[in-house]
């Protein structure tokens, strides 16, 4: 018997050990990257992609598998022609509708004077010369239709031939952007019908249906001005698409409406708090899916559609807790097939009872990784901020925590600015990453974040330097009452508007921090101005250009620039810039290195010459994580 104890003591001690295996940027980028593509066409198999990054090849490896919707084991399949339904075909099968780049406009100097094939000028007489990441070059994604003849396209017709837009949009649209009507005579797509410095200061994008028969195409979302996007047939025939009402505000409330016949319902304006992320038909159309932020997480909902009745929509939320639901693959009777994610956990697809939302694991890419890293606890913890309102701060503790200790904290700062913070799982920011290497994560949910109602949600744009600051500071403060956190190596992190929030607490924290890092951040907000691409979120967010000397709101946001206050830089600070970044361009971050340079402030540059605002490569990404955390080492600890 005491060999049997002592032997099972050996174990527990081994167990434990292996529990006990820290996440490190390498073993984060060994995680396997789970894509749900959709159901197969009896709703007996989930099928989906792994992706797995190859460090040393610097590129990603994908696999596709099925699996049963009811469980068992996944079967690697190398085509899915035969157990997913070819939606771009037409429901009677007679055409099948595509997407491809067109060139529209000459631009190029070869394109312009064709003596000069060597020529690699361009030559622009409006805005939106770049686009997130890319040059215009004349060229436009057009939505083309063929026929099939015997199982193969014949010769495809530009349905938006001439035409200066995209379709799909960019730079994130996808084949979601263009869809059949289910009587296979009308294609409804999404383009923004505007071009150049118009098409920069706007963000009006419409659905446009196209007449097979006739060659008509018609706005069916003219009145609105704001974006629509989003389509989606129920079995029905009626249609469904998100929107936001307001010209040049991106970030405005986002509400499902559908359109049965000429008629317009807007399912969730009555809910303040809702921002739909996106959604799903349920199958007998009669109500629909859909996932959006509330109290810090993303979750499950359900809203009815009531028809040509006079009733009201009724939204009911499915499933809650300390998770994120990020995506609907699809129904199955009474279950839905989701992606959920959480702080510990990257994504994996799960089933939901739509009567109780109780959630089966489907996928377990990730188990065998996991069982071995060792979970940080995740805490909501609710501040009272500056004008008394009640703000959700997530704090993340180290794993094996213990509150006898004082730990180095950092101060996470969320891009957007009006992006939810919730159970997130990212592969740069990784909350839990951070947290193993022994740092307390503090992340607000200051106000611009969505899920806390609409006034919360806007109270950012045209004070970027005000209340949010505070909110920041609040949060920071309230956590460092605790024993646990060491007062004297405390930083201050983010990207984005992350990134800027960063340089303006740079000379507004009253020695609060030791450190402070930014990423693809906006110090300087006059060449902000002068050089981003989308120029509507600009407006919006500052009120205005900075010329309009009789504009008191945008004088008073320009005045709140980082670029302002940096004689009242004194701590160390690490920039990080994307060199193809046209969305917070290059000189953003060039500008604050140089000035923390010759202010001789303790500074470090790290420069992405081919990445955008995120950072993709696989070598790249862990130069960017060794880099993030020897500076901390360097500063903090």
């Amino acid at each position: 018997m005491k060999k049997i104890t002592l032997l099972w003591v050996i174990i527990s001690i081994a167990l434990s050990t292996t529990a006990q295996t820290l996440l490190t940027p390498e073993l984060l980028w060994k995680m396997g990257r789970v894509s749900a593509l959709g159901l197969s066409k009896d709703k007996q198999f989930v099928v989906y992609s792994v992706s797995i990054p190859n460090v040393e090849e610097n590129k990603s490896q994908r696999k596709t598998y099925k699996m049963p919707v009811k469980g068992g084991a996944a079967v690697e399949i190398t085509n899915t022609d035969s157990l997913l339904a070819n939606t771009k075909i037409s429901s009677d099968g007679k055409f099948i509708i595509s997407s491809d780049a067109v060139k529209v406009i000459n631009i190029t100097g070869a394109d312009k004077y064709p003596d000069l094939k060597k020529s690699n000028a361009y030559v622009f007489t409006s805005l939106n010369y770049r686009h997130w990441d890319t040059w215009e070059d004349g060229k436009f994604d057009h939505v083309f239709m063929a026929p099939l003849v015997n199982g193969k396209p014949g010769t495809p017709k530009d349905i938006m031939a001439g035409e200066p837009h995209d379709c799909p949009q960019k730079p994130f649209g996808g084949d979601e952007d263009f869809i059949w009507h289910p009587d296979g005579k009308r294609i409804v797509y999404v383009t923004k019908k505007k071009f150049g410095t118009a098409y920069a200061v706007s963000t009006n994008t419409d659905l446009f249906e196209y007449d097979i028969t006739t060659g008509i195409t018609k706005n069916l979302t003219e009145e609105n001005k704001g974006y629509d996007v989003a389509p989606e047939f129920n079995s029905r025939g009626q249609l469904a698409w998100l929107q936001m009402k307001r010209d040049g505000y991106e970030s405005d409330k986002q509400d499902i409406v559908v359109m049965n016949g000429t008629v317009k319902m807007n399912l969730t304006q009555q809910r303040d708090d809702i921002h739909v992320e996106g959604f799903r038909w349920s199958d007998d159309g009669r109500s629909i899916y859909f996932w959006a932020p509330t109290n810090g997480t993303l979750q499950l909902f359900s809203v009815t559609y009531p028809g040509l009745t006079k009733m009201m929509p009724f939204i009911t939320q499915i499933t809650k807790g300390d998770f994120d639901v990020t995506g609907i693959v699809g129904q199955t009777g009474s279950t839905l097939i989701v992606s959920r994610t959480d702080m510990n956990h990257p994504a994996e697809l799960y089933t939901v009872d739509i009567a109780t939302g109780a959630m089966q694991q489907l996928t377990h890419v990730n188990d065998e990784a996991l069982k071995t890293l060792a979970n940080c606890k995740t805490e909501r913890r609710f501040v009272t901020t500056t004008d008394n309102k009640k703000m959700l701060v997530w704090v993340v503790y180290p794993p094996n925590f213990d509150p006898t200790k004082k730990y180095p904290t950092l101060l996470y700062c969320q891009g957007g600015p009006q992006s939810p913070l919730t159970q997130f799982y990212s592969y740069r920011w990784n909350l839990q990453l951070m947290a193993s290497q022994g740092y307390i994560i503090v992340a607000p949910n200051r106000r611009g974040m969505p899920g806390h109602g609409t006034q919360w949600n806007e109270q950012v744009s045209k004070d970027w330097g005000g209340l949010v600051m505070k909110d920041y500071l609040s949060a920071i403060d309230d956590v460092s009452k605790e024993p646990f956190v060491d007062k004297n190596r405390r930083g201050c992190i983010g990207a984005s508007f992350g990134g800027f929030s960063v340089f303006a607490m740079a000379s507004m924290h009253a020695k609060r921090f030791k450190t402070f890092i930014s990423h693809d951040g906006i110090f300087d907000f006059r060449s902000m101005y002068g050089s981003t691409e989308e120029v509507f979120f600009e407006n919006w967010e500052k009120g205005g250009p900075y010329w309009d000397k009789k504009n008191a709101v945008a004088q008073r946001s320009f005045g709140q620039s980082p670029s302002n206050f940096v004689e009242k830089w004194d701590t160390p600070i690490f920039i990080i810039q994307g060199g193809k970044d046209y969305r917070v361009p290059l000189e953003q971050g060039l500008q604050a290195f140089q000035a923390a340079q010759l202010r001789g402030i303790k500074s470090k540059l790290l420069y992405l010459p081919d990445e955008n605002h995120w950072v993709l490569s696989a070598q790249n990404a862990l130069v960017w994580q060794r880099e993030f955390y020897n500076w901390l080492d360097e500063t903090l600890k």
